[in-house]
């Protein structure tokens, strides 16, 4: 097992975790929780052995073998089939091995190595790796492609492909969701269900962690508490603690009575579908979880919008795409007031293309578009985020939607998004992607939307941030367009789902048990026609299908150079920064005489970390715009 007595770990001068204690069982799966930037990843740091704990003894097994899916993208030239057998590495020392002992000759050596191979399941190693590719979303061909051929999204996919393959006694995956669609996401919940070694898993989707995970361990004011169950267990759990708490009781009333509030309100309208059905339980159990988060550094709600049309926005025999090529086709949508749509569908199915035609950031390619004289629309996506002025601070984002608006006013609103005291008149230069991504859902919610459009407005939340997102759009007058992998959210948010799939966008007749059902007979229909199309593309040209990549290379060229140019940099700044970190690990560097020293090194700390924010900002940008070229390719 794994023990951590009494341990410290501190990082500059914050200490993460003071005299904090854990054991962690063989076999258990576990989720990691807590607030973002209380040490979970530094956790995950100290038992891969790349941090060492200031106080304290930590214990880990030393036959265990751990896996982990690395955070940097893939930046190998070897084909993505390879790249995710190259996790198993035992394997690739077998394969070396027999490699070198039949150039030399040493027929002798082969049996017993060939033993070790089928040992270890050796034979069947690129099936499984083939299994992983499939499961994970990639299609056949792109078996044979560059890992780093990749957008950036598809490239941390690689790398989690690559830790499943790796065999492992403890498995740490941190925040493996945020670059997976729905489809993808049940298809991982279901293999880590089958794992049969220890799981520690960093996530802030509360379905996902309910699915897998049998244990918490709650990272809060520098200890590590522990929690049987899964999350729904631990809020259980951790609200009764709460209640008893005087101090807190009014709030938890307040804020059970809101939730029941809307519950009621639901339940007129609970016999119109199964979906609602099932949505109206989810609810019920919502009033039960809200003490768990009655110390919530959020609280917001959307206003009341004004003036309404009907409908909203409507589309008619639309087509949906980019440049000539159609992605979606004969759309017919109309978004009334109080309208809570879903979308689901695989990975370039067309969801992001959909919230963009509604939002009119890019044009329809046939049909008609009509929007209400009174539509206000809030739209968020991860462009938002890039949209956002880093030399200026919260409020100022505010000031200059509202010049008119008072200063106190202004500082009460953003509290309930938790950027208090000089956090909301600082620029947000210094802020981290979930910061970010908060202070472009205060921008909407500042701007009294009655029509929102939501492209996975969860990616970077914290679970706490998540929940009082789902809470507030419950309580949202308006109208919902959504697309999230965070199924906790769509429950409890969307009366109605839209599926995108084969160029269509039509009423999908169920909830979201009923589309994993779905999901799971697409895959045999797409796994039979795969082997079929397979057979037909024998016969293809090798000559033409050089000639058809050489053409997208040098079409993707320029992009391609400045996505290795920017990963060197990146590559070359964390290597600053993990120095200057461990400089600062130094106890001595804090005694007066190195007072100057210190400083020094406080603000190198700061440059590489903007820059290395920057680096990341571009670097996103670039791998968007080369996936959307390779989808239309």
């Amino acid at each position: 097992m794994i023990k951590l007595d009494d341990i410290s770990l501190q990082r500059g001068n914050k200490f993460l975790l003071e005299q904090a204690s854990a054991v962690f069982h063989p076999g258990q799966k576990i989720a990691l929780i807590g607030a973002n930037g209380t040490g979970k990843s530094s956790l995950f740091q100290l038992l891969l052995g790349q941090l060492q704990i200031d106080d304290g003894t930590l214990s880990v097994p030393s036959q265990w073998r751990i896996a982990h899916m690395a955070q940097e993208v893939a930046t190998s030239s070897r084909n993505a089939l390879d790249y995710i057998l190259d996790g198993d590495t035992v394997l690739r020392q077998i394969e070396r091995e027999i490699e070198q002992a039949e150039q030399s000759d040493n027929h002798d050596k082969l049996p017993a190595l060939h033993e070790q191979l089928d040992t270890i399941d050796g034979y069947n190693a690129r099936v499984r790796a083939e299994l992983l590719l499939q499961g994970l979303g990639f299609s056949n061909e792109d078996a044979n492609k560059p890992a780093n051929s990749f957008s950036g999204g598809w490239r941390i996919r690689l790398n989690l492909a690559q830790a499943l393959m790796s065999p492992s006694d403890l498995l740490l995956l941190d925040e493996p969701t945020n670059h997976l669609d729905l489809d993808a996401e049940l298809w991982l919940e279901q293999w880590l269900q089958r794992y049969q070694g220890s799981l520690l898993l960093i996530s802030h989707d509360r379905d996902f962690i309910d699915s897998v995970c049998e244990g918490i361990v709650h990272i809060e004011h520098q200890k590590l508490s522990s929690y049987k169950g899964n999350y729904s267990a631990f809020e259980r759990q951790r609200a009764e603690r709460l209640a008893q708490q005087q101090a807190s009781y009014e709030k938890q009333q307040q804020r059970k009575s809101e939730i029941h509030s809307f519950v009621s309100r639901f339940r007129a309208k609970a016999t119109k579908a199964k979906q609602a059905q099932s949505r109206l339980k989810e609810l019920e159990r919502m009033e039960d979880i809200a003490p768990a988060h009655i110390d919530s550094p959020f609280d917001f709600s959307f206003p009341e919008p004004g003036k309404f049309s009907d409908p909203l926005l409507n589309l008619s025999k639309a087509q949906l795409g980019y440049g000539d090529t159609a992605i979606v086709n004969n759309v017919n949508l109309s978004i009334h007031p109080g309208s809570r749509i879903g979308l689901l569908g695989a990975n370039g199915a067309g969801k992001s293309t959909l919230i963009k035609s509604l939002s009119q950031q890019i044009d329809l390619l046939g049909g008609e578009f009509t929007c209400g004289e009174n539509m206000e629309m809030g739209y968020f996506s991860q462009h938002q985020l890039e949209a956002l002025d880093l030399d200026a601070s919260p409020a100022l984002h505010l000031q200059r939607l509202s010049p008119k608006a008072r200063e106190q006013e202004i500082r009460n609103f953003l509290g309930g998004f938790n950027f208090n005291g000089d956090m909301a008149f600082d620029n947000i230069r210094k802020f981290s992607g979930g910061e970010k991504a908060r202070l472009a859902l205060a921008i909407i919610v500042w701007q009294k939307p009655n029509l929102l459009l939501l492209d996975e407005p969860t990616n970077h939340l914290d679970l706490e941030m998540c929940h009082a997102l789902t809470v507030a759009l419950q309580g949202f007058e308006g109208a919902v367009v959504v697309v999230s992998h965070d199924r906790h959210l769509l429950r409890n948010t969307v009366d109605q789902f839209y599926l995108i799939h084969d160029g269509k966008a039509e009423i999908f007749d169920g909830d979201l048990d009923d589309y994993s059902h779905w999901l799971l007979e697409q895959r045999k229909t797409d796994k039979s026609s795969s082997q079929e199309k397979a057979t037909d593309d024998k016969g293809a040209s090798k000559k033409e299908q050089r000639q058809q990549t050489a053409e997208l290379r040098k079409k993707f060229k320029p992009i391609t150079n400045a996505i290795k140019k920017l990963e060197l940099q990146m590559a070359t700044n964390d290597k600053k920064l993990t120095a200057i970190e461990e400089q600062l690990g130094d106890s001595a560097l804090y005694e007066d005489a190195n007072k100057t020293k210190l400083q020094d090194l406080l603000q190198q700390q700061v440059k590489h970390t903007q820059e290395k924010d920057q680096q990341e900002e571009q670097w996103f940008e670039l791998t968007e715009e080369l996936e959307t070229l390779q989808s239309l390719s």
